[in-house]
């Protein structure tokens, strides 16, 4: 069962397009890395799906309900954790989730007993009474996912929730989202780092200019992007230069002084050790392979400006 869908969703500001045609899904219960470089229109697409911003065309859908016409229940269901702001820095850790907890009705005594759990979920309960404006990143990070959880929603979306953070913070921020999971809730989250996407995510969503370029688990993205392509890696003794390459090539990308990555339509070992032969280079090694993630992640969002 799919808890997100977007229908050729658009948002377009002054004539360009944030968001272009996005048709995606997600699963009930998954956790969703949207992946794409800064600027690729991660953050509008989930102020989109949250209905804070109006789309120029195109339909989404959280839980059934259309954002467009429903945001107010899509608001109720979903948890959002901004990439920054959002907080009170003259509250204490406490303070502001109880005032967040009015915006939801919730009443005082629960809203106390729903901090508190909260705030020993993300690590913070020693800090409960500390101003915010004195903590550290990290620490501002965790208490904003308490934040995003105060409502217990369905669908939760987190903007870069590892923006900014040291590795330690990272892994604790990953650690968070895999408990999330397990209690059962939809994470969506955008970030621009491709291992944090890779450790954590079900399905990933790569975007770029406002284009979704391909979605699904790690291995469907990899099959689908490796159709109708095999992958050859080349060694050479000597460093390559090359402008070009006559073989039949439909893409190659240098991958170190000495080593090629050669996109072809069929099994062209041959033909290259030939072409590089003739060139002068000692050929010692030639292989086929499988690409990794990141090597799908720069070829679809960079094409061969990385070689």
């Amino acid at each position: 069962m799919n808890i997100i869908e977007t229908e050729n969703l658009t948002k377009v500001y002054d004539g360009i397009a944030a968001v272009d045609r996005l048709n995606l899904t997600v699963k009930k219960g998954a956790v969703y890395g949207f992946l794409g470089p800064n600027g690729a229109g991660k953050t509008t697409t989930i102020l989109l799906l949250l209905g804070l911003i109006q789309p120029t065309e195109g339909r989404a859908y959280v839980a059934g309900i259309d954002v467009q016409e429903k945001p107010v229940e899509v608001k109720r269901i979903s948890g959002f954790m901004p990439a920054e702001g959002g907080l009170y820095p003259n509250l204490t850790a406490f303070d502001n989730l109880m005032y967040i907890s009015k915006f939801y009705r919730i009443p005082k005594e629960d809203a106390k007993k729903r901090a508190r759990e909260l705030l020993e979920l993300v690590g913070l309960e020693d800090a409960a009474d500390r101003k915010v404006g004195g903590f550290s990143t990290g620490m501002k990070q965790r208490l904003l996912l308490a934040q995003a959880l105060l409502n217990d929603p369905e669908v939760l979306f987190l903007d870069e929730p590892t923006n900014g953070l040291d590795p330690r913070g990272a892994v604790e921020m990953r650690e968070l989202i895999r408990r999330l999971k397990k209690d059962g809730k939809t994470v969506f989250f955008s970030s621009h780092i491709l291992s944090e996407v890779e450790e954590v995510s079900d399905e990933i969503g790569i975007i770029s200019g406002g284009k979704l370029l391909i979605s699904g688990s790690q291995e469907e993205i990899k099959r689908k992007f490796i159709e109708g392509r095999v992958f050859i890696t080349v060694e050479t003794k000597q460093p390559l230069v090359l402008n070009d390459l006559n073989t039949e090539v439909i893409e190659w990308r240098k991958a170190g002084s000495n080593r090629l990555t050669v996109y072809a339509s069929r099994d062209i070992r041959e033909e290259l050790v030939e072409e590089l032969t003739g060139m002068g280079y000692t050929v010692i090694d030639v292989h086929l392979h499988e690409p990794t993630l990141e090597e799908v992640f720069l070829e679809l969002v960079y094409g061969r400006e990385e070689g």
